[in-house]
Formats: C-alpha cells, structure tokens, sequence
C-alpha cells in the first residue's frame, strides 16, 4: 500500500471545523477525565449533539470521536474507558451495559486499494445489550436484543438476539436464559404457596 496516496474519498465529519476543535478541548478536560460527575457529562454530549435518554450513566475515562453520531437509549450504562470511536454513527439501545475498556469502532480501510481508502459502517446495540469489559465491535455490527459479548470478545458479524458470545472471533455458546422481574416474583411467589401447603398439609396428618 502507499500511504502517501490516502484518501478519505468523500467522508463527511459533521460539523464545522470549528465546533470540532472545542470538542476536542472539552472531551478531555470534562468527558474523558478521571473526574466523577455522570450528569455533567451527560450534560456536554447533548450540547454537542448525541441524543441520549433518560437515567443514563457514563462514567470516567469515555471517549467519543464525534457526539453528533451517537444515540443512547434510556438506562443504559457506559463504563470507565469505554471508546466509541464513531465515525460513523452509534446507536445504543436501552437498558444497555457496556463494561470498562469496551471498544466500538466504525472505521476500517480498503485494504484491496494501494490508496488505503477509509470506509466507514455504523454500530447497533439493540435493547438488554451487554459487552463485558474489553470487548471490542466492528464496522458495520448490529448486536440484537439482550445478546451478551464476553470478556475481551470480538464481535466482527452480527450476533442474534439473546444468545452468550465469546471468543475471537466471537460464536455463540449458550442461550441468555433470562427470567423478567415479574415472572421471577410470581414464580416465587408459586413456590410459596407450595411451601405453605405443604406445611399445612403436615400439621393436618400430625393432628
């Protein structure tokens, strides 16, 4: 390849030029630094464009290449050192985790090309979404609802709804079996039930 010849061919960052340079004054000082405060930080993604939900977290250390790519649904989580490196747009649905070091990148080159075009492919994170720390996806992946990205997985394909992943690249080992609160409460609630028959049934023979 010859890198002299690079090109971007058309990519589009966003934003003016200008609005991108304070961007990048800000996100370390406010965004990236090892300063508590998810609401201000919160706070300065909106400024600058992301639209994020309610009861969302982000913690220390996150960086984030352009904040007018990037969507976050309702109470979801973005841990220490997360890079959501989004030339291209990042879409996180609600109720998602990304744990520490998670790495979301949307750009790639063309390798068949001596120019080493950039290319570029937007991230999904549909609902219930977990990536386990140091978990890493690709250009162009569509993660489906409540799937889970192990410990230090790539994720280079999409990953079907509800299913474990683990390994580079990343396949599917086990279902995500999962009870929602109120079936786990009536379920205990049956099991209650079945308890104090019982019971009652002893004490009845016993009399």
């Amino acid at each position: 390849m010859r890198l002299d010849l690079y090109t971007t061919e058309g990519f589009q960052r966003g934003r003016p030029a200008w609005l991108e340079a304070i961007w990048l004054l800000v996100q370390p000082l406010l965004i990236s630094s090892p300063l508590p405060g998810s609401r201000l930080r919160v706070l300065l993604l909106r400024l600058f464009g992301a639209r994020i939900g309610r009861g969302v977290t982000i913690k220390p250390g996150v960086m984030v290449k352009f904040p007018w790519r990037l969507e976050i649904g309702d109470y979801s989580w973005i841990g220490e050192h997360v890079w959501l490196d989004n030339l291209a747009d990042i879409r996180i649905g609600k109720h998602c985790c990304l744990s520490q070091g998670v790495y979301l990148c949307t750009g790639s080159h063309d390798w068949s090309k001596s120019s080493f075009n950039l290319m570029t492919k937007p991230i999904v994170l549909e609902d219930q979404v977990w990536l386990a720390a140091r978990s890493i996806v690709g250009p162009g992946v569509t993660v489906g609802s409540g799937a889970v990205l192990s410990l230090g997985s790539i994720a280079s394909r999409d990953l079907l709804a509800w299913k474990i992943y683990q390994g580079s690249p990343a396949i599917a080992v086990k279902p995500r079996q999962y009870m929602h609160h109120a079936a786990r409460e009536a379920h205990y609630g049956e099991l209650a039930d079945e308890v104090s028959r019982t019971a009652a049934d002893g004490l009845g023979r016993t009399n």
